[in-house]
């Protein structure tokens, strides 16, 4: 009869379970959702010790071992095996728990590319923590880690726990999540193996994880519980909380120990130690020969006995680790599975170093493999199945993996968790995140008028990401042996302000002189000190645009003299009295005053610079200004008649009042590439070209007037002097 094909799927996941004391591999496929079906296995024993502790020391010979097993199981199938899943080990395993949250301007819709940067920040937070704690500690200090796993505990959604963030609308985002580190050498060293087997790694996770993928299911997670996985270098532990793997650990003692102990016990080699230990869990007394050749028989509980407190130094280990990680406190009930776990004694003393009943404590068989069907019938179900069977099922779990890509000229290696992108790389190689988004320059901080503000500087041109020679963005996907360039970020220019780029400073205050209305601009205090619109802030500055001129101030801008009796608001006022917004001034008395102009009103004599002007000139003074002291004084006496005074005697050098003043002089400058000359004072300020020089400051015709002198910027109390070459005109 010829023999029957069994078909099966196209796709099936094979898995390595790489273990310090021999190599299980799986190959089956997922039928539905929970279950799966094991259609070939085959397991072998190391012939060396070529692993310690769940870390390869040979590859050569681990991946000799490896290849074995791959080339049973073609047999077995009749197809070749290209790619593999592994689970990684080690006795350096560090994991990190981490929250981590992230705000939005507002209310945004949550897409799985916000929830993969909120990992990623709690996975990039979690490395900080570790490399952070591995300074206090030399051992961790060593190695270089790579994140090979984490897991989410919860999700927030405006701080109320969810499952599942996708599609809910939310301002802000937060996870709790575990992230497991393995040193670099663990990592390289299976995947060297495996590819010298033959063998490209499509998927890559922690045995704690794939055992307890099987061992507890979703619907007990809520309790806290915690599983054993004692193998032969190692005891993996993992720890289950309110619906969530909530830690992960390990201790480097397992099943290992306890055969180097029967083997100095019996004096036989450690492969011989290694059959009288598994004999001893299933007959009453076991033959061997020891190293001298002689056969010897001992009883199964003599070998338990010599194990004795090996056991109790493991169980004592893997208890102090499960209340470390559960936060200083037992768990409610403990599952152990693997082959090191079976040796008698091991459940009721790790019970009794938890404080549990030893009901609470359970070694647990075939039946946590409940959902897995063996078609293989080489092999039984057994709870050392675990592990292999939950490194297939991670597959369809998480497809991670480690890929290669090229940084600016560096190669590196990522934990590909099929959403890494162009900011993990970055990360991968320390690039800040300053390199990657735009600078803006420094800001300058000051006060104005008491209240805070802030002038920005720009910013500067995002960083030019190219992926295999095409413009890209951060977010753009990685894939194996890719290419990335990055052109860093530029920093823009330092915010720069001057008191003109002021909004207030345009602002004029105006009075009521005598009822005429002028307008005065605002005086600008920096610190205390008064300063022009071409001032430069700087940080820390205090500047102050005043509301209000002093009378003396308000004198000096119209070129009057100050004296007793003026009013402001009808009150009489002194030299420091403020001047506010729409305040009056009455300065009636100057109508009674008269104050002599030039030398001529006084002696009747011209002035000295007169004289200059008429020989170096025409010999004529300016066209209207000959004449002009006689004029103004009929007017002047058609006044006083007016007023019923009578007829107004000439004034004489006796009834005319003592006035000592210094001499007048006349100053020639260059206002807009027109000679002006000043004349009747000592001295000249800026204000003073107003009286000479036809500008109209009633009626704007700018933003504001602009005033130089020799080329620096001025204010209307700028001293003036001859030859000075004065710009005014008013800016668009």
């Amino acid at each position: 009869m010829a023999e029957s094909i069994v078909r099966y799927p196209e796709h099936l996941v094979f898995g390595l379970d790489i273990g310090t004391r021999s190599i299980v591999g799986t190959v089956g496929y997922k039928e539905n959702e929970n279950d799966f079906k094991v259609i070939a296995m085959a397991a072998k024993q190391h012939e060396t010790r070529a692993m310690l502790d769940g870390q390869i020391h040979d590859i050569g010979k681990v991946a000799e071992t490896i290849k074995d097993i791959k080339e049973q199981l073609e047999k077995k199938l009749k197809r070749k095996l290209t790619d593999v899943c592994i689970a990684a080990a080690g006795r350096v395993l560090r994991t990190v728990s981490v929250t981590v949250e992230q705000d939005f301007a507002k209310e945004t819709v949550i897409t799985p590319e916000h929830i993969h940067s909120l990992e990623m920040l709690a996975v990039e937070k979690a490395y900080d923590e570790m490399r952070a704690a591995a300074g206090a500690d030399e051992e961790t200090a060593r190695y270089k880690f790579y994140c090979v796993g984490y897991s989410v505990i919860r999700y927030y959604m405006n701080d109320y726990q969810i499952s599942n963030l996708e599609g809910h609308k939310a301002t802000t985002i937060k996870t709790d999540l575990l992230a497991t580190f393995l040193p670099e050498e663990v990592i390289d060293g299976l995947y060297a193996a495996v590819e010298r087997a033959g063998l490209y790694v499509a998927n890559l996770t922690l045995e704690p994880i794939a055992a307890i993928n099987i061992a507890i299911p979703e619907k007990y997670r809520l309790l806290n519980i915690g599983l054993v996985d004692v193998g032969a270098g190692t005891s993996d532990i993992s720890i289950t909380k309110d619906g969530s793997i909530i830690a992960y650990g390990m201790i480097p003692s397992a099943g290992d120990e306890l055969t180097e102990c029967i083997a100095k016990k019996y004096l036989v080699d450690f492969q011989t130690a290694e059959e009288i230990k598994i004999a001893a869990l299933n007959h009453e007394s076991i033959e061997y020969q020891d190293i001298m050749g002689l056969p010897m028989t001992v009883s199964s509980e003599e070998v338990v006995e010599s194990v004795n407190e090996i056991v109790k130094t493991i169980t004592k280990s893997v208890a102090d680790k499960i209340k470390e990680l559960n936060g200083n406190k037992s768990v409610s009930a403990v599952f152990v599975v693997g082959g090191g776990g079976k040796i008698p004694g091991f459940v009721t003393s790790l019970a009794e170093y938890l404080e549990l009943s030893p009901q609470r404590v359970a070694l647990r068989g075939a039946e946590v493999l409940q959902t897995v069907e063996f078609l293989d019938t080489d092999f039984e179900k057994d709870s050392l199945y675990v592990t292999p069977v939950g490194i297939c099922m991670s597959f369809y779990e998480h497809n991670n993996n480690f890929i290669f890509v090229r940084i600016n000229g560096e190669r590196v290696k990522l934990y590909d968790n099929g959403k890494i992108s162009v900011i993990d790389a970055a990360v991968q190689i320390g690039l800040p995140n300053e390199a990657l988004f735009p600078k803006r320059g420094k800001s300058v901080n000051f006060t104005l008028n008491g209240s805070a503000r802030m002038a920005r500087g720009t910013a500067g041109e995002a960083a030019v990401i190219l992926l295999n020679g095409e413009e890209v963005s951060i977010n753009a996907k990685l894939a194996q042996n890719d290419v990335i360039e990055i052109k860093e970020s530029t920093r823009g220019e330092d915010a720069q302000i001057d008191i003109e780029d002021l909004p207030e400073y345009n602002a004029v205050i105006q009075f009521h002189f005598d009822g005429q209305e002028i307008s005065c601009p605002k005086f600008v205090v920096a610190n205390g000190e008064l300063v022009s619109g071409f001032y430069r802030i700087k940080d820390g500055d205090d500047i102050r645009i005043l509301n209000y001129y002093t009378l003396q101030q308000v004198l000096e801008v119209m070129d009057l003299p100050f004296f007793d009796g003026i009013l402001v608001n009808q009150e009489p006022a002194g030299r420091d009295t403020k001047v506010y917004e729409q305040f009056s001034i009455r300065y009636a008395e100057r109508e009674h005053i008269r104050f002599p102009e030039t030398e001529e009103q006084v002696t009747g004599e011209a002035a000295p610079e007169e004289e200059e002007f008429r020989e170096e000139g025409s010999g004529e003074l300016p066209e209207g200004e000959e004449g002009a002291e006689d004029t103004q004084a009929e007017k002047e006496d058609g006044a006083w008649e007016e007023a019923g005074g009578g007829k107004k005697e000439t004034d004489t050098a006796e009834n005319v009042p003592e006035v000592t003043e210094t001499p007048s002089k006349t100053t020639a400058v260059t206002v807009n590439d027109q000679t002006v000359l000043l004349k009747n004072k000592a001295s000249y300020l800026f204000v003073d070209i107003l009286d000479f020089y036809p500008f109209d400051t009633s009626k704007a015709g700018g933003s504001e007037v602009e005033m130089t002198v020799n080329g620096i910027p001025a204010e209307f109390t700028t001293p003036i002097h001859e030859g000075d070459v004065i710009r005014l005109f008013w800016k668009a």
